[in-house]
């Protein structure tokens, strides 16, 4: 009893001794604290480090424009895509010289030990969270935004986001974030896991709330690239940014992630559905003039040669997230991984889809220019990219180009036949003898009809200049030879003169360059052929 009072008086006697150290502790502590704070939020120098995009840095410098008449994602009459160009980009870390880091240390160190280590924590979370947010929207562009927000944006507003995005959230997994735990680490020795979480971990949740939200976006085709890129910058860098993460929140993490990708995932494949029933319920009654290319044929072909410069990525997804009720109807044919099978699919659709619309030309020989411009369309598509290529493979080239063969062969058939019919010689001779007035006739009708199929074809479309050409050369090879050896056999019989030059309308040289005339889409053909006579 008698100690405990000597105690009391001896509290009693130093208090105000007491009272005054606390204060100058206090005061000190204040100093420290603003000292640190000034020191955190003004000595950040920018570090340097050149990270490569490697996720897509072989794909896509330049790809086909999509150009259907429904979707706004390209222009009609241009198939080059400008994409932006993924390449090695400089990007810099606030970070701190060493010698500021050690100050920096030192101050923490003397706060903990003075009792202020909570008040050091709170000036080290906020100052880093604002210079790190500072920095994302400084150097990437970078705005969080909320889902509801992300929902009620425009596509022409998300489509500009989602490449901040990509590059956003790989530098944080490249280095931003591990900046972060470095730095937490050389200040806060031993607690630098929980300070790094503080810090990033609000992030890395918008992050994946941001994707998870453009996966659930209205679904349209122009979108697909979009998330896949998306789908790639998730499944090709969040694994380095989990490991930074302490085992307890990668777990919630590592499940935000899978929601995420099983969104973008199953959403690519409902765009694909959308995409084959665009094809189904395309059926447009207005031939395209000309037979030349529909632009159905365009969109299709350029949507799929882009698509498949992410195979790789469209293969893991149609193999991890279809749920498709069609893959159980119609099971992946052996030796064809799913994505190919996908691709067979839709241009089965859209070889029926055009061989229905073919049927709209009440010409013949129009519906098979139509099917030749539109089959050599294709097949020039896939020879001319490796990627599609690879998936539809050399058989289905061979097969489609013989299928081209023998349009070919059913328009000179239907068209140049009928031609070759009036050089013949039966009905022209009657017991040996020339019957002029039939062969007359037969000049007459020759010239009719080949003034009317000159008039007409003219006015038909074919773009690809190798297959005009090898249509010119295929009807010349069977016109002129047919036609100069009529005429040598045959205008022998026609009276010099006026006679001559009424029924002998044409030499072959003016037969010939006529023909080099058909198929230029010229729609101000005069009701007769005229040509330039060679001299």
């Amino acid at each position: 009893m008698g100690l405990l009072l000597n105690t009391k008086s001896c509290l009693e006697h130093h208090e105000p001794l007491i009272n005054h150290a606390g204060s100058i502790q206090q005061r000190a502590m204040a100093f420290l604290e603003d000292e640190f704070r000034i020191i955190l939020e003004e000595s950040v120098i920018k570090e340097s480090a050149v990270v490569a995009d490697d996720s897509n840095s072989e794909r896509k410098s330049t790809a086909d424009q999509q150009d259907h008449q429904n979707d706004a994602v390209v222009t009609q009459d241009n198939d080059q895509m400008l994409v932006p160009e993924s390449g090695d980009q400089e990007i810099e870390y606030p970070g701190y010289p060493d010698d500021v880091v050690v100050v920096l240390r030192k101050i923490a160190e003397k706060m903990k030990g003075g009792g202020y280590g909570w008040e050091c924590r709170e000036v080290y979370l906020v100052g880093r969270r604002n210079i790190l947010m500072r920095t994302l929207k400084q150097d990437c562009e970078f705005e969080k935004v909320s889902i509801d927000e992300v929902q009620k944006m425009s596509w022409d507003t998300l489509e500009r986001e989602i490449p901040i995005w990509n590059k956003t959230f790989k530098d944080c997994s490249s280095l931003f974030f591990p900046g972060e735990l470095k730095l937490a680490e050389r200040i806060f020795p031993g607690d630098e896991g929980s300070l790094f979480c503080i810090v990033t971990h609000g992030l890395a949740i918008q992050f994946l709330g941001f994707a998870e939200a453009v996966a659930m976006t209205r679904r349209s085709t122009e979108k697909l690239f979009k998330i896949l890129d998306i789908y790639e910058t998730l499944r090709d860098s969040f694994p380095s940014m989990e490991q930074l993460f302490p085992e307890e929140l990668r777990g919630e993490l590592r499940n935000e992630v899978t929601s995420a990708r099983s969104r973008l995932g199953e959403t690519a494949i409902h765009i694909f559905s959308d995409l084959e029933h665009s094809i189904k319920s395309d059926s447009s009654k207005t031939p395209v003039p000309g037979g030349a290319v529909h632009p159905l044929t365009r969109y299709t072909m350029n949507y799929l040669k882009y698509s498949c410069e992410y195979k790789d990525t469209l293969e893991q997804v149609f193999k991890s997230h279809s749920k498709m009720e069609q893959e159980e109807e119609e099971p992946v044919k052996s030796g064809n991984s799913a994505f190919a099978s996908q691709l067979m699919r839709i241009m089965e659709l859209l070889d029926g889809n055009l061989e229905t619309k073919s049927k709209q030309y009440k010409d013949i020989p129009l519906s098979c220019i139509f099917m030749m411009n539109n089959g050599r369309y294709i097949v020039q598509k896939i020879k001319g990219a490796a990627e599609i290529h690879e998936v539809m493979g050399d058989t289905w080239c061979r097969r489609r180009s013989s299928e081209l063969r023998n349009y070919h062969k059913n328009y000179q058939r239907e068209t140049w036949g009928k031609l070759l019919g009036f050089l013949g010689h039966e009905g022209l001779m009657h017991n040996g003898k020339i019957v002029k007035p039939n062969l007359k006739e037969r000049f007459k009708s020759f010239n009719a009809t080949f003034d009317e199929i000159h008039k007409t074809q003219t006015t038909w479309v074919v773009n690809d200049e190798q297959l005009q050409s090898e249509l010119r050369v295929s009807i010349t090879a069977v016109m002129i030879p047919a036609y100069r050896a009529f005429m040598a056999r045959f205008s022998q019989y026609l009276d010099p003169g006026r006679q001559t030059e009424k029924y002998i309308k044409y030499q072959p040289e003016d037969i010939e360059d006529l023909i080099d005339q058909l198929f230029e889409g010229n729609t101000s053909s005069s009701s007769t052929a005229t040509a330039k006579r060679r001299t």
